[in-house]
């Protein structure tokens, strides 16, 4: 998330976000290489070498603060978390209550990190992003791939023996990830930041389809890919988490509430009550965020105090069975 661009290494405070039908278009990421446990990659699996830069606000962000949190990598990689409002200098880092500094680095803007990176990128300035301090450049800002190295190289280093991606699971994991992208994890920007009736109906008649089918599936297992939780239930649970706070107002995502669905409502808030999950869930941050940030979308920036909702009521998923991790 981040609303500026850098071209040939100069800061534009906007860029254009939609296609000529008024359709919101996410650019692909542009820095991907991989960590490795054997570093045969270039980059090896070693405690205190990477950094992470958040925003407690994004979904992207969170996944990995989540992976972080549930793998027990908090010693081994350092942390820094934006401000939650953007203005013209996109993500800003402060010593504001839940933001942390970039220790690393010691700049004032994310797009400074993606500069010293690379002198002269172009692109989107987005968090998450993976910092390797030994050579000093990013190694990573995908954020399912950030996850995928988290969950899978750094077993040596992580103090928590679980894995979110089991081999036997991983084709069903990488399929449920892709079919929840687009409709879901995308969806509510895509109808939030549409600027057509046409783009924006397209937009909520896939997310609801959608939804409504993963409430279904949720009706007879516990997790999207069975008995068992995995990084696709992380994928799902950032965008669930904001949906009625955020996307259901703001973006006009008003069919329903996940609190009108029983079983994602549910699951919701199981995943929610997992040990260390709720450390990573900062609805102050995203509200501040997303209201006061995009001024097409909320002209006013006026950030409503609503709505109240109880994360940690009981949930009902233990029916399905006890939850499962795989060491």
């Amino acid at each position: 998330m981040g609303l500026g661009v850098l071209i040939d290494g100069k800061w534009i405070s906007e860029r254009e976000q939609e296609d000529k039908q008024g359709k919101f278009i996410r650019p692909s990421t542009t820095f991907r290489d991989k960590i490795t446990a054997d570093g045969s990659s270039g980059f090896k699996a070693e405690p205190g070498r990477y950094h992470l830069y958040i925003s407690w606000a994004c979904p992207w962000a969170q996944r990995t603060a989540i992976m972080r949190q549930l793998k027990g990598l908090e010693e081994a990689i350092s942390l820094s978390v934006v401000a939650p409002e953007i203005d013209q200098n996109g993500w800003e880092f402060s010593n504001e209550p839940g933001s942390i500094p970039d220790t690393v680095n010691h700049t004032n803007y994310l797009w400074e990190i993606y500069l010293k990176a690379d002198p002269g990128y172009s692109g989107r300035v987005t968090v998450p992003v993976l910092w390797d301090k030994e050579t000093g450049t990013i190694v990573n800002n995908e954020s399912r791939e950030i996850i995928q190295m988290l969950d899978t190289q750094f077993d040596a280093i992580a103090q928590n023996n679980v894995n979110f991606y089991p081999e036997d699971l991983q084709t069903v994991i990488d399929e449920t990830i892709d079919a929840i992208y687009q409709p879901i994890n995308n969806g509510v920007y895509r109808a939030g930041f549409a600027t057509t009736q046409s783009a924006y109906e397209e937009a909520v008649t896939e997310l609801f389809d959608a939804l409504d089918h993963w409430e279904g599936v949720l009706a007879d297992q516990r997790y999207l890919c069975g008995d068992r939780l995995t990084e696709a239930d992380w994928c799902m649970f950032t965008t669930l988490l904001r949906f009625d706070s955020v996307y259901y107002v703001h973006f006009k995502c008003n069919l329903r509430r996940i609190v009108d669905y029983p079983n994602l409502w549910n699951y919701l808030k199981d995943l929610y009550q997992q040990q260390g999950v709720k450390e990573t869930c900062n609805l102050d941050h995203i509200k501040r965020h997303y209201y006061k940030s995009h001024p097409k979308v909320n002209p006013t920036r006026i950030v409503p105090k609503g709505p109240l909702i109880d994360f940690e009521a009981p949930h009902n998923r233990y029916r399905m069975g006890a939850a499962t991790v795989t060491a």
